[in-house]
């Protein structure tokens, strides 16, 4: 009698085990971080980076240049930890010199050891600035990557300004396609970054036409709020998870500004949401049998806001009216969490 009680139980306990198994998800996390300038100290050829040379501007030396790239380790270290050890699996970053600046924050100590790789394209922009791709190859594995160059309707080339990369892979052994953007800013006018929304939305319609099993994330300064027309309409990307086809797009960041009341940069005492990740719509899987979004998040320590003076709790960035304030960015990066079924 007592061998078939301790059975039962051992059968109960085995049973109860492979239940837990079933219903374990992986955690992963995506980022995106406008990093503020992030120039070196050498003058790039054909670029108007004068500003950020040691006579320039900013006399911007070797001393603001390591304690930039310590500031802005720290923060990129510290994303997505809480809930995933190992950091996000994706980073997209914006206003990037070259390759070099990437490089040299990879190696500070607070990131040296993540593994992260770099997908980057120079670009065309006149003040050298770029959009990249960190990524742990132990998660993401890339298959291919192309810089799509953004195209002004009069073929405008004097204010020629950043493409779209575009990087393709496998995340949790799905096809993932990462679209980074940096769309034109403010003073460019609302009519530019429409056409930068209709322009990305034609990139995700290729991509999906091509594969239409495939997931696509775009993430961004997009200069616009969620919103905005270059977003709303031009991109897509719609408010409401019951709105959503599979192939539609979701922006999670409208409800963040308008019913949280939380964004990423502070003007005038008004806060927006420039920096959004969107995805489209076959990523709204509750039952995270494939790949599925979980949450969003405005990544907030007290330590990146100044605590201070007139602009008391706005980002704490490296430069203000002149003054180096050895901060690390006049934006807060921005996090989504996707979780899978581990079966």
């Amino acid at each position: 009698m007592k061998k078939a009680i301790i059975g039962m139980m051992v059968f109960w306990v085995l049973i109860g085990f492979s239940h837990a198994q079933k219903q374990h998800k992986a955690l992963y996390g995506v980022a995106f971080y406008n990093l503020e300038n992030l120039f070196d100290t050498i003058h790039n050829d054909g670029k108007n980076d004068y500003e950020y040379l040691p006579e320039g501007r900013n006399k911007w030396g070797t001393m603001k240049y390591m304690a930039k790239l310590k500031n802005l380790s720290r923060v990129i270290s510290e994303l997505a930890v809480d809930k995933v050890p190992e950091g996000p699996a994706v980073i997209g970053v914006s206003e990037v010199e070259d390759r070099c600046v990437l490089e040299d924050l990879l190696n500070q100590p607070a990131l040296a050891d993540r593994g992260y790789k770099i997908e980057h394209y120079e670009g065309p922009d006149h003040r050298g600035i770029d959009c990249a791709l960190f990524y742990n190859p132990e998660f993401f594995q890339v298959d291919s990557s192309k810089l799509v160059p953004y195209v002004y309707l009069n073929k405008d080339t004097i204010h020629a300004t950043r493409g779209f990369l575009v990087v393709s892979g496998k995340l949790a052994g799905e096809p993932v396609h990462f679209i980074v953007c940096h769309w034109p800013s403010r003073a460019a006018g609302s009519e530019c970054r429409n056409w930068a929304g209709a322009q990305v939305r034609a990139v995700k319609d290729e991509l999906v036409q091509n594969n239409p099993s495939c997931k696509v994330i775009i993430m961004g300064d997009m200069n616009d709020d969620p919103m905005d027309k270059s977003m709303s309409l031009f991109l897509g990307a719609k408010r409401e998870r019951e709105e959503v086809a599979v192939h539609d797009l979701y922006n999670p960041w409208w409800n963040t500004l308008e019913k949280e009341k939380k964004g990423t940069l502070c003007y005038r005492g008004r806060w927006n949401l420039f920096d959004q990740i969107v995805f489209t719509g076959n990523m709204l899987n509750e039952d995270c049998k494939t790949l599925s979004y979980w949450k969003n998040e405005v990544f907030m320590r007290d330590y990146l806001f100044q605590q201070e003076g007139k602009y008391k709790g706005y980002p704490q960035r490296t430069h203000a009216g002149g003054v180096w304030l050895n901060g690390y960015s006049d934006h807060l990066p921005t996090l989504i969490y996707l979780m899978k079924e581990v079966k």
